[in-house]
Parts: C-alpha cells; sequence; structure tokens
C-alpha cells in the first residue's frame, strides 16, 4: 500500500479507508484490487448467511468473509497490521477469548469500536477503530471467532465466542473510549 492510501485510510478513521484505496487504483495493491468485497465500507458489506454451529468450516468462511469486508483495510488480510494504524490481531484475541472479561472485550470493541492510544506487543498505536454495530450479532460473531482461531491461533479448548455474548455487549453500548478503558482492565487481568 502507497504512503498516500496510508495517510487517506488513516484520516478516514478505516471506515471510510476502502473508499480511499478505490479512489486510488494505480497504487493499490494486487489484492485490494483482486477483491471488491474489501473495497465496501462497512455500513455496505452485507454479513454473509450464518452457518450451523456444526460445520466449522463453513463457520470459518464466514468469519473471514466479513473480515474481508469490514476489517482487511486496516488490520491486512492476515491480521498483521499497520504500524502506526491499526495493531496486529495475531495474538492478544486469542489470550483475551480464554477469559470472560477478555470475551466481552472482544464484543465491546467490535460494537463499540475504540479510540485513543494503544500498545500492543511493545509498539504504540494511536487510532480510532470504528464500531461496527451495524451488523448482527451473529456475523459480529463469525469475525470473532475467524480473528481469535485463524489468525491469532487461539487453541482448541477454547470456547468459540457465540451471538448470545455479543447481544449481552450490545444491551449495554459502550463509547469508543469507554472500550479503551475495559481493555486496560483486561490486560491487567492477563498480566500483559
Amino acid at each position: 500500500m502507497s504512503r498516500r492510501a496510508l495517510i487517506l485510510v488513516a484520516m478516514a478513521g478505516c471506515v471510510h479507508g476502502a473508499a480511499a484505496l478505490a479512489a486510488e487504483p494505480a497504487t493499490a495493491t494486487p489484492a485490494a484490487q483482486a477483491a471488491p468485497a474489501a473495497q465496501a465500507t462497512p455500513a455496505q458489506a452485507a454479513p454473509p448467511a450464518q452457518p450451523a454451529a456444526s460445520d466449522p468450516a463453513s463457520a470459518e468462511a464466514a468469519g473471514a468473509a466479513v473480515f474481508a469486508a469490514n476489517c482487511v483495510v486496516c488490520h491486512g488480510a492476515k491480521g498483521q497490521g499497520q504500524p502506526s494504524l491499526a495493531p496486529p490481531l495475531t495474538s492478544y484475541p486469542a489470550r483475551y477469548a480464554g477469559i470472560p472479561e477478555g470475551r466481552r472485550q472482544l464484543a465491546m470493541t467490535m460494537l463499540g469500536g475504540m479510540f485513543g492510544g494503544i500498545d500492543v506487543e511493545g509498539h504504540h498505536f494511536d487510532f480510532k477503530m470504528p464500531e461496527f454495530a451495524q451488523l448482527d450479532d451473529a456475523a459480529l460473531a463469525s469475525v470473532l471467532n475467524f480473528v481469535v482461531f485463524a489468525l491469532a491461533q487461539a487453541p482448541a479448548q477454547v470456547p468459540r465466542l457465540t451471538a448470545e455474548e455479543v447481544k449481552a455487549e450490545r444491551a449495554s453500548p459502550l463509547t469508543g473510549a469507554q472500550v479503551r478503558e475495559h481493555r486496560a482492565k483486561v490486560l491487567g487481568l492477563l498480566g500483559l
């Protein structure tokens, strides 16, 4: 991704980053050009139909589709993040999913976004992650499971996140700043 594209994404707060990249076809990455779904804004991306919980391969594919449509612009196709723009999703989400407050954090982050400075794996990020509350609970659970298990490689004994867990957090919405404050509590519980 070109420096200009990164700046456009950062200025747009990632929400409209895909649209900014679409306006710059000459410098967009081949993956971005080949994946039209990654160029939809979160409000435009339709969540895929949710598979039965007994079909893990379909569930992972559904989560991957939601990720490609909404998250890949900032976090990258493999969840590696982008320096100074978006943190990697390759370790902390797996740790979060192993404790109740961490599971709440994952759902809160998707529903309320997160604003302000955070540190991840020794790197500082001062960003504005948008909220994705417009997506339904099943779509959010599927993308969280994709991040936790496919990208962050959580152990098999960690339970998959459910639409019911997302729904419970939706009932008490938080601002992006409040989500960041809760994150500090979770990091303390995990000893990070």
